[in-house]
């Protein structure tokens, strides 16, 4: 059999990811954040871009300059008759006061300084206003962390060499909540591979460690959180109500604490129970991670794409005009490549304004999904915004996309990091999406509904007797929602809300 080649015409239709919808996809999945770095690159890598404030103030230049050139050229003195000043009645007599500037001579002598020939003009006698004059470098620094703060309490306390060398290693051994990481004999045992000839005994370690735990934040350099607990309530007043009382729960049955077993507290303790809640509302005052107190995160600020009110009865719905510059094409540059050549600069001039024709129509394009897929969602979940969680609505990215008549990609990428602001806070748009769970009638009910629905039972539970899980759930089915009881605890964890054994409170 011989195989011999030919030519064939064939018609087809395929999909191309050309440069500018690559471009619109990237530009769609962007957070706002990205969105603004990646538009102030854009200005600043093609010229044929432009905000309009940067051409108000070049307007604003050109005049001020024409402006100069006519006062210096052509323009009229302007004198203290012409303003109307009378120097014996009206005003000083500016001409006593004001001594007639020297003329600069071409060189100084040798050795001579600027003091010595012309007198320093005097400070401005003008309040200094606070709220702006403050030092850069404080308002931007780093915050500061407890390793720091330690650092600064240790520097200020005298010691010896010998008890800041070990003083720093425990300082080493602190993590970010203030408790120590490494054992004493861990530490000590490092301490005596550096040592040198006189031998370091475990007492000085420890008489270090006992220094280290009056620091601020009470409780730092604990080895547990029962140390770190007994550490705070040693420094408070000795006339502290119930500090003795802390002290023995703490010390003795800090287990039957954690584990809410009030019963059998209360009968080790011989307390009675109105004076355990009042031990136990000393102790619940006290910080269990001392070191949350100095380093904290800094907050991130949520920026919202979409804002939702209500006006007139109906919910409108626009985008944020904050969340990006508004850009355009610089008309005078646009104007030079009107010249019908084939010259290097007027190609590099013609790519730029191509470039720069798809980046907007590229924003325009974002903007007009992002607006069109949040009107669907606000359509859909105006009981949310009415009444709340429990009036949340199931939705899917399929109903968005077949309303709006794109694929559910699309959809993905427009709701993911993108957020609405409405009248009950901000969300993310993936927020309003969520499963469904079949009711006895036959309808469904949203899973951040049914989330609503048992933190409100929980929030109205009994604390000496929580609901369980199997509790929670017969409730929901006695409201028409079948869910089962590991339902109820997935939900319950993912609010971060504790079993019941934990929620359990003496009152």
């Amino acid at each position: 059999m011989v195989m011999k080649a030919s030519l064939q015409l064939k018609l087809g239709q395929s999909l191309t990811m050309t440069p500018q919808l690559q471009q619109a996809i990237r530009l769609l999945q962007l957070s706002t954040l990205d969105l603004q770095q990646e538009i102030q690159q854009a200005l600043e890598s093609n010229p044929m871009l432009e905000t309009p404030e940067e051409e108000d103030a070049a307007d604003n230049s050109a005049d001020s300059s024409e402006a100069g050139e006519n006062a210096s050229s052509g323009g009229e003195e302007v004198t203290g008759e012409d303003q109307g000043w009378d120097e014996n009645e009206n005003g000083p007599d500016w001409s006593s006061e004001t001594e007639t500037p020297e003329k600069i001579p071409d060189d100084l002598p040798v050795d001579t300084a600027w003091d010595d020939i012309y007198q320093s003009a005097p400070a401005s006698s003008a309040p200094r206003d606070d709220e702006n004059d403050h030092d850069f470098e404080t308002r931007n620094s780093p915050a500061e962390t407890l390793q720091d703060h330690l650092e600064w309490q240790l520097n200020l306390t005298p010691m010896s060499e010998r008890d800041e060398a070990i003083a720093h290693a425990l300082l080493d051994a602190v993590d970010d909540r203030g408790y120590l990481t490494s054992s004493l004999e861990e530490i000590h045992g490092g301490l005596m591979e550096d040592a040198d000839e006189d031998p370091l005994e475990m007492d000085e370690v420890e008489a270090v460690l006992h220094r280290l735990q009056h620091f601020d934040p009470p409780g730092v350099f604990a080895r547990d959180l029962q140390e770190c607990l007994l550490i705070q309530l040693n420094q408070l007043p000795p006339d502290t109500p119930w500090l003795p009382q802390a002290r023995l729960v703490i010390t003795h049955y800090i287990n039957l604490l954690g584990n809410r077993d009030y019963a059998q507290l209360l009968r080790r303790s011989r307390l009675k129970e109105d004076q355990l809640r009042e031990v136990l509302a000393l102790i619940t005052g006290l910080n269990p991670r001392p070191g949350d107190a100095i380093d904290q995160p800094e907050p991130d600020y949520v920026i919202p794409d979409v804002i939702v009110r209500k006006h007139e009865g109906r919910w409108r719905v626009e985008l944020n005009p904050e969340i990006a510059p508004r850009i355009r094409v610089n008309a005078g540059y646009a104007a030079l490549i009107r010249r019908a050549d084939s010259s290097a600069d007027n190609t590099y001039l013609r790519d730029q304004l191509q470039e720069a024709k798809w980046f907007i129509k590229s924003l325009q394009s974002r903007n007009e999904t992002l607006l069109k897929v949040a009107t669907r969602i606000v359509e859909h979940q105006q009981g949310f915004l009415e009444q709340g969680e429990e009036a949340m609505k199931p939705l899917i990215l399929s109903d968005i996309a077949q309303a709006v008549e794109m694929h559910e990609s699309t959809i993905s990428r427009v709701t993911t990091q993108k957020y609405m602001h409405t009248p009950r806070g901000i969300f993310e748009l993936k927020y309003f999406f969520s499963s469904h769970v079949s009711t006895n009638e036959g309808g469904e009910a949203s899973s951040t509904a049914i989330r609503a629905m048992i933190k409100k039972l929980i929030a109205a539970e009994t604390p000496k007797k929580p609901l369980s899980d199997s509790k929670i759930a017969a409730m929901l089915g006695e409201q028409g929602i079948q869910v089962a009881r590991r339902t109820v605890a997935k939900y319950r964890e993912a609010m971060h809300i504790p079993p019941s054994n934990e929620r359990k409170r003496l009152v």
